[in-house]
């Protein structure tokens, strides 16, 4: 009969918004505008980047990968959310549940590997530009993109995976506004001893590195930077570095405010939003407003459509 109740939970309820029932409709307002201006923003930069030759470069053929998985962060998240704001029992099937962590992790994976990628391009673009076409081959740039891929996949997989071993019978109510790992781990009758420990066997040492690799490329760059004697060879770098620096220092103050060790039940919602819906809507913008090459080409296409 034990065996019965921990095997019974078969859907979740989702409560993260019920503490602003009377701002449901602005919530909801909101919450769709940001959605459909972060997929028409990184699918836009995608198709931009797939249209013109020009930005056939490593650096943008990351940009478009970047961009690519933003979308998919934000379709795992966004969708159940906004339909969850006038539903009546804000329900989500397990499998619904596992689905939807298994895409916000592989979208999550790939965005530190890809931004790592972006900054040792950097590095190699600013430190050795003569070497540039060497050290960051198009071939090398498909490599790694496709490594990315296989290990953010193998990464979801392992940790979905590992969820399906768990029983919940404590609770079916996620105090959230998605399927996370923490608070599922919080609601397992099973002890998820395992599941923490794969975090720290797999999820920790992606940190680690990504993190790492950004830190070196850009600690090599300052010091290229300060022994450039022209002012105007100091401002280039720097503006060639500006959007993926202030990206990827959003992304990581964020993901680390979001994974810091908490007392359970503590909700971390504020910086939740802004870490999987906020930021994805953001980086179409820091890359594109900041950036001449991407202005150009959308200037060309936009003008040779009206002609």
């Amino acid at each position: 009969m034990a065996k019965e109740n921990h095997s019974s939970t078969t859907e979740f309820i989702l409560i993260g918004f019920t503490d602003h029932p009377v701002l449901k409709n602005l919530l909801f307002l909101v919450f769709f505008a940001i959605y459909l201006i972060t997929m028409m923003g990184n699918l836009g930069l995608v198709a931009l980047i797939f249209m013109d030759c020009r930005l056939h470069t490593p650096m943008y053929i990351f940009l478009g990968n970047l961009a690519l998985m933003d979308s998919c962060c934000s379709c795992a998240i966004t969708p159940k959310m906004l339909e969850n704001f006038f539903s009546e029992d804000r329900k989500i099937s397990f499998n619904e549940c596992m689905v939807q962590f298994y895409f916000l992790c592989l979208a999550e994976t790939a965005d530190c590997f890809l931004l790592a990628a972006m900054a040792y391009d950097r590095y190699v673009a600013i430190c050795s530009p003569l070497q540039y076409h060497t050290m960051m081959s198009k071939k090398l740039c498909i490599q790694m993109t496709i490594g990315t891929f296989i290990a953010s996949n193998l990464h979801s997989m392992i940790h979905a995976g590992l969820l399906l071993r768990l029983t919940f019978c404590r609770s079916n109510k996620i105090d959230h506004f998605f399927c996370d790992i923490l608070p599922l781990y919080r609601l397992s009758c099973t002890d998820p001893y395992i599941n923490e420990l794969m975090i720290y066997i797999f999820s920790m040492p992606i940190q680690i590195f990504t993190i790492a690799t950004v830190l070196i490329s850009y600690i090599c760059i300052l010091f290229t930077v300060f022994k450039m004697n022209s002012k105007e060879g100091r401002g280039k770098a720097f503006s060639t570095c500006a959007s993926h620096f202030l990206s990827v220092s959003i992304f990581y103050i964020c993901l680390l405010m979001y994974i810091r060790p908490s007392e359970e039940g503590e909700k971390d919602i504020p910086v939740a939003i802004f870490y999987t819906i906020v930021i994805p809507l953001l980086n179409p913008f820091i890359y594109s407003l900041r950036n001449k090459e991407v202005k150009n080409v959308l200037k060309n296409i936009m003008r040779n459509h009206i002609l």
